[in-house]
């Protein structure tokens, strides 16, 4: 690619956070071509867009042909934890997402990884949370594989825009009412609160000129995000 430019593979882009990032990747000039692996199309159609349509996110045998020349993988596949055992959440959470990882290192080793983690994860892997725990383990274990560099970013609450919207029908209901007030509480709180087109653009930006650490909190978010606008 030239300088400052990235070919992105993204994961769970028909998801609310994942489908804002695909947005700001057809958008930016930055990324010059974009694959979205998922189990349903999309639904956009735009000629830097590839989709590969994939059912099992343990075995990527069947389409490694497809996910080679990344520069960049912007992972946004993930499972909410409400009522789900610690063996199933750790399944679905690190074992996916290591599945993928280890994968994509095998074919891209200078690519960069992006996670999208959660706020209040914990590092240690030894807190009370059990969600906390196994996304605490998760960010752990890419940050120790050998890729050019891996971010882990940890957004609280996200605000969709640009017409995105959650799957979860409670959850759109939730952010159509909470809509109006978020200039508010991103002013209120800048720690916690950011929206799914910077999360997108603090992707890209981390892609195409790196960040100082490995984890990005909301904050971190917002300031490289609007660096990327």
């Amino acid at each position: 690619p030239g300088a400052g430019t990235v070919k992105v593979l993204i994961f769970g882009a028909t998801g609310m956070i994942g489908s804002g990032v695909l947005q700001e990747c057809l958008d930016n000039p930055a990324v010059t071509s974009v694959r979205a692996i998922g189990r349903s199309p999309t639904g956009r159609s735009h000629p830097k867009l590839d989709e590969i349509l994939h059912s099992d996110f343990f075995d990527y045998s069947a389409v490694e042909d497809c996910l080679g020349e990344v520069d960049a993988c912007f992972f946004c596949l993930g499972v909410s934890s409400a009522g789900m055992s610690e063996a199933d959440y750790h399944r679905m959470t690190y074992e996916l997402t290591i599945a993928a990882a280890e994968t994509l290192l095998r074919l891209n080793p200078d690519s960069i990884f992006c996670y999208v983690s959660g706020a209040g994860t914990d590092s240690s892997e030894q807190g009370r949370w059990m969600w906390a725990r196994v996304k605490g383990k998760t960010e752990n274990a890419l940050l120790a594989m050998p890729f050019r560099a891996v971010y882990n970013l940890r957004p609280g609450y996200v605000q969709p825009m640009k017409g995105v919207r959650s799957k979860t029908r409670l959850y759109a209901v939730a952010y159509g009412i909470v809509g109006p007030l978020y200039p508010l509480l991103r002013l209120l709180f800048p720690g916690q609160v950011t929206d799914s087109v910077t999360v997108g653009r603090a992707m890209i930006h981390v892609a195409t000129d790196g960040f100082e650490r490995g984890v990005l909190e909301s904050d971190d978010m917002n300031r490289v995000g609007r660096m990327a606008g």
